[in-house]
């Protein structure tokens, strides 16, 4: 069942011309939502100007979930990109009717990506990945197939191509520290590539930054967690928009992390806004 945690008001949002907005609280749903269950998997992937990524993403995704002989839908959501993201976006919407597309209004960052895409799935299975390519869409198929004896499957880019200093060791030390903090030992919090039964993650309230924590939020929900290991490729086009500061703000997080994970299934009565859709491609509105 899912859980409507947080109030909040819903403006119209601009569905194909209409220039209006809908202002979001953290954990709110869509206009119109409802919890009827329409494809397998959702797809949800955040992008931030990564135009050039955008066509041979579709391609590989495409690829990999029409084998898999179930029903899905993608829903790409652009993070208030500033190059042609969504001008490329919307071209892959207009020929594929499996796509959605969400805008934000300006950049909000990667947990209100997230979660927009987890209040408008419409999938029981939410498979999350970056939009740099650097997660490989051919092990979404490993990952659902563990997923039948879990609620959640984590990457664990075992062999990362990551700067060593900058990125890798960081992520070694944030993810033994979250580990002994939240008691899901992880290798890798931090692999956008997951699996999440919906019903596990529809649930939380999620503030800025959440996105890293997810299997630890989820486990007070009862969430059974997994871990395999993934490829990961190195950044083909554009370029990576985290580093050293990320890591410092996740070890601020641990230290307050009891809070942050009562807080995700006991959200304050009032809570500030995490996200603003600007614009909704989506195949009612063709």
């Amino acid at each position: 069942m899912v859980v409507d945690h947080a109030p909040y008001t819903v403006a119209p949002v601009r569905r194909r011309g209409i220039p209006t907005a809908h202002a979001c609280a953290v954990g709110c749903k869509p206009a119109g939502y409802n919890l009827q269950v329409t494809p397998d998997i959702s797809v949800v992937i955040p992008l931030y100007d990564e135009e050039a990524n955008v066509e041979p993403l579709h391609r590989e995704l495409t690829a990999v979930m029409g084998r898999l002989n179930r029903t899905y839908e993608i829903i790409l959501i652009d993070d208030g990109s500033r190059d042609g993201t969504f001008a490329r976006l919307a071209a892959v919407y207009a020929r594929d009717p499996h796509v959605r597309v969400i805008r934000f209004s300006r950049n909000f960052g990667q947990t209100a990506a997230f979660a927009a895409g987890f209040a408008h799935a419409r999938g029981g299975w939410i498979v999350t990945s970056d939009g740099d390519l650097q997660n490989d869409p051919a092990d979404i198929p490993r990952l659902l197939e563990v997923a039948q004896g879990y609620d959640i499957v984590c990457g664990w880019r075992k062999n990362r191509q990551d700067a060593y200093l900058t990125r890798h060791l960081p992520s070694v030390v944030a993810n033994w520290l979250l580990g002994l903090a939240s008691g899901i030992r992880l290798h890798d919090n931090g692999c956008s590539l997951k699996v999440f039964r919906a019903q596990v993650v529809k649930p939380l309230t999620l503030a800025p930054g959440m996105h890293r924590y997810l299997p630890a939020l989820a486990s007070q929900l009862g969430a059974r967690v997994s871990e395999v290991a993934v490829n990961h490729r190195p950044r083909r086009h554009g370029r990576s928009k985290y580093g050293l500061s990320r890591t410092f703000g996740v070890i601020r997080d641990i230290l307050r992390l009891r809070q942050l994970m009562r807080q995700a299934v006991e959200p304050p009565r009032t809570a500030p806004r995490l996200y603003e859709i600007a614009e909704i491609l989506e195949t009612g509105q063709r």
